[in-house]
């Protein structure tokens, strides 16, 4: 099968919306009391998902088997708690990737569309929140250059999570983007 990536145009609200719920649930679910997870997802409803696509200073990119969304990343203004010592940042919001999909390359495709887009739009760094539980995403975003920062609470419902808050220099993701595949 051939992987194909675009950018998401408003067009997609409702694709993007249920890949982002539903890939949340396949990797995250089963952590979370069900009222917890209904508020978080409902957070990523269809609308939310429009009004983020229908945003300028928001860009996603899909991954896509035929016309099925199976894979985004996200682009967005850093909301994350971070000490930007002034520097000009954004923050890589979400990176999902349907499970049959995980390891044929689709991360790693999306993840240097994201740095490229935020260097071409004058970033000097790009954030990240990953679950602390997760050491697979974590060595992955490692290899791009993202170094851990600190811990953060990352609420799903009324359940705080511990992520932790990853920054990638751009001026140096270069020399970690051309290692990352080795």
């Amino acid at each position: 099968m051939i992987i194909a990536y675009r950018n998401a145009t408003l067009a997609d609200a409702a694709a993007l919306g249920g890949l982002t719920r539903a890939t949340f649930i396949e990797t995250f679910g089963s952590l979370y009391r069900l009222d917890d997870l209904a508020a978080f997802l409902e957070a990523r409803s269809d609308a939310n998902t429009a009004r983020e696509l229908a945003d300028s200073r928001v860009a996603v990119r899909l991954a896509e088997v035929g016309s099925v969304p199976i894979g985004f990343v996200k682009l967005t203004p850093c909301k994350l708690p971070i000490d930007d010592e002034g520097r000009r940042v954004l923050e890589l919001k979400q990176l999902y990737v349907f499970r049959p999909w995980q390891g044929a390359g689709v991360a790693a495709e999306l993840t240097r569309w994201a740095i490229a887009t935020a260097r071409a739009h004058g970033a000097e760094d790009l954030w990240l929140s990953v679950f602390s539980e997760n050491p697979r995403a974590r060595r992955f975003y490692a290899r791009y250059g993202f170094v851990e920062v600190k811990p953060w609470a990352f609420m799903v419902g009324d359940q705080a999570d511990e992520d932790i808050l990853c920054r990638c220099r751009l001026d140096v993701a270069a020399d970690a983007d051309a290692n990352a595949d080795a």
